[in-house]
């Protein structure tokens, strides 16, 4: 686990939010009508081709809407998956201090001041221990198979 990837989480929360709101405004979208013409064929035999004009939804705006909800949906789910890794990284740290500072950095998204007040430490500690927390577990087999 990175640092970067631990900072995404909380703008990501907000940005979900957006993403499932665009979508829902892009499922309730109305489609332009449009005069489109068919074929098929008479009733009666002979079976002589008919051509019939109707009305219909634009298929070109159609296509254009599913393809923006697909990319909305693709980074939904992008998205989702990043955040349960950073929360799996977070659930999997063992001591309690270093667990609390991740969880109040980066899952809350508090300040570094904020954090040292809350868990009573100097604030330059805080940064510390989460560099030497990130350094020290690149390096552990536990999560050397992640």
């Amino acid at each position: 686990m990175d640092k970067k990837t631990l900072k995404r989480y909380k703008p990501n929360k907000d940005r979900l939010i957006r993403i499932e709101e665009q979508i829902q405004e892009l499922c309730e979208r109305e489609s332009t009508v449009v005069m489109g013409k068919v074929t098929g064929s008479s009733v009666d035999f002979p079976y002589t081709e008919v051509r019939t004009s109707v009305q219909m939804y634009d298929p070109y705006e159609e296509e254009n809407i599913r393809r923006q909800i697909r990319r909305k949906e693709s980074d939904r789910l992008r998205i989702l998956k990043e955040q349960k890794e950073v929360e799996d990284y977070i659930n999997g740290i063992d001591d309690p201090e270093i667990k609390e500072i991740f969880e109040l950095s980066f899952i809350e998204g508090k300040k570094q001041d904020e954090v040292a007040e809350i868990v009573n430490i100097d604030r330059s500690y805080v940064s510390k221990k989460i560099s030497d927390y990130l350094k020290l577990s690149h390096f552990s087999p536990k999560n050397s198979m992640l």
